[in-house]
């Protein structure tokens, strides 16, 4: 069959698939509450699906499969991490608290969550802000992720691939509200899991089987060249199977921003958290909670063990490491492993996987930043709560991030991809994380107490990645226009260690102590907010 034929076919029937899902999801949704939440009536299983493929992304697959490829196995302890702290901390210990207090405080976003919980309006219309303007970041790089599959592999222009995609996320989610995003995702988790599990076993079976392969890709480290061994040993680098050397730059980067960065910030996603408050009962969650873990399982470890692999690969077919010969840039190794290594086939099937990716992931971005300006912002501001200008106004949203988004796909640089993802989840993690656990498990935190928390986190990690965090202080160019150096302390660890590990401690420590030191929320808030919570 012809090639560009079979292409067309297999990308028809996905479309169409996806299409029906989502006039379903339209046919389906009725009011405000439909287009938010879904009704609170969703399936566990569409629930875990969904909350599993909107964390795993091409971010996920692409951006830090290629991140893999430079540091190694190590960062199976992410994987580990994910499930652990995302899946099942997540849905057991704040999944139930936020489904239910959600439910007593009528909340439909993760903003008016948090202010409803603490009775400030501030916090609703700044954590709004937080979101629209800073999802930007994450939702651009799972759109690259994407495109730079489709340049890679199929040979599709780059800018073609990033504008198609856009457009078709940005339709189905306008007029589908939660319900199109999270039965789509349904769908595409689904095709992502068939893909990425072809792709481990297929991997393994090239190279000799597990053991074989691992053995091979540990005694790697002897045979990298001299230039780049020396170069990888001064970093802390000790090899493609282990950890690198504790407290060296490589160690501080795989551990702060990659393995905590989106490990722990997993908590405090607001795209994941709203989907706690789309099933009516703990049951659901519970049921979720296996779906999800194996999901998540499979996903990134399968990433980051074949991008880990495509060092052996490489190294036997061509004597250069991966990262070697996509020229340094890590957001290619797992599309030119898949290229050189796989058949054109399997390279459309993961075209798919990886479109089931992008696209599972950038409707929940999107539509959380359009609840977020048409909810958190606009109903606060001009308090008017309710209605069709809201749903409008989201949805107005939705087509801005979107654009917004694709502009950024076009100038953001070369490996940003795994870096932009992480950075996001420590600005949320920063900003919203101390808030969001005291306000499940703290009845004594205060308004001002969860203001100051989130007004310093938010503030102390841009001011950190602006300022002070190599990877991106070097491309924002700051500190270099007013000092001449690159970051504002140049002496290691500094400048690798992430923003989550300097502000999030502070945010936590300034909400306890300045709500021990105001005014207590009332009792008879306290008893709305807690009706039911933990039973």
């Amino acid at each position: 069959m012809n090639e560009l034929l079979m292409l067309s076919i297999i990308v028809i029937i996905y479309l169409f698939l996806t299409g029906y899902v989502g006039y379903v999801a339209w046919r389906r949704t009725k009011t405000a509450d439909d287009y938010m939440v879904a009704g609170r009536e969703t399936h566990p299983f569409i629930m875990a699906l969904s909350y599993g493929a909107t964390f795993i992304s091409t971010a996920a697959i692409v951006g830090f499969g290629g991140v893999s490829g430079v540091y190694g196995m190590g960062l199976l302890w992410l994987t580990f991490l994910n499930i652990l702290v995302g899946i099942f901390i997540a849905f057991v210990f704040f999944g139930k608290r936020t489904r239910k207090m959600g439910h007593n405080l009528g909340a439909l976003t993760f903003p008016e969550f948090l202010s409803k919980r603490f009775d400030s309006k501030f916090i609703q219309y700044f954590s709004g802000l937080v979101i629209f303007l800073g999802m930007t970041l994450y939702a651009s790089v799972v759109l690259i992720g994407m495109a730079r599959f489709a340049e890679t592999t199929l040979s599709i222009d780059y800018s073609v691939a990033l504008i198609v995609l856009a457009v078709i996320v940005a339709l189905y989610v306008i007029f589908g509200g939660i319900r199109g995003v999270m039965y789509t995702d349904a769908l595409q988790g689904s095709i992502m899991f068939i893909g990425m599990f072809i792709l481990l076993v297929a991997t393994y079976w090239m190279l000799g089987g597990v053991e074989h392969a691992n053995q091979a890709l540990t005694n790697l480290v002897n045979i990298v060249p001299a230039d780049a061994t020396a170069k990888a040993t001064a970093t802390g680098f000790t090899g493609w199977t282990s950890m690198p050397a504790l407290g060296s730059p490589f160690w501080w980067t795989l551990v702060s921003t990659l393995i905590l960065g989106v490990g722990i910030g997993v908590l405090s996603q607001p795209q994941l958290v709203v989907r706690f408050m789309t099933v009516k009962s703990n049951r659901e969650l519970n049921r979720a909670v296996l779906v999800g873990g194996i999901f998540i399982l499979l996903m990134t470890g399968t990433a980051f063990i074949v991008g880990a692999l495509s060092n052996l690969y490489f190294f036997d077919t061509a004597g250069k490491l991966a990262i070697q010969v996509v020229n340094g840039n890590a957001d290619k190794i797992i599309p030119a492993f898949i290229t050189a290594a796989m058949p054109l086939w399997f390279a459309y099937i993961f075209m798919i996987t990886l479109l089931s990716a992008a696209m599972s992931t950038l409707s929940a971005q999107i539509h959380t930043q359009g609840t977020a300006l048409g909810r958190d912002i606009y109903e606060t501001l001009t308090k008017k709560t309710g209605g069709a200008a809201s749903v409008y106004i989201a949805r107005l949203g939705i087509a801005i991030a979107m654009i917004i988004a694709v502009i950024m796909g076009f100038i953001l640089p070369p490996n940003i991809i795994a870096v932009g993802t992480s950075m996001w989840f420590s600005i949320t993690a920063a900003a919203f994380l101390s808030m969001y656990v005291f306000a499940l498990f703290w009845k004594g935190c205060t308004k001002a107490g969860a203001i100051s928390g989130l007004v310093v986190g938010t503030f102390l990690s841009f001011f950190w990645l602006i300022l002070e965090f190599q990877k991106s202080a070097e491309a924002l160019g700051i500190v270099k226009a007013l000092t001449g150096s690159a970051v504002l302390v140049p002496s290691l660890p500094w400048p690798t260690v992430d923003p989550i590990i300097i502000s999030l401690p502070i945010a936590f420590v300034v909400t306890v102590v300045v709500s021990l030191l105001t005014k207590k929320p009332s009792k008879e808030h306290m008893e709305q907010c807690f009706n039911g919570v933990g039973k």
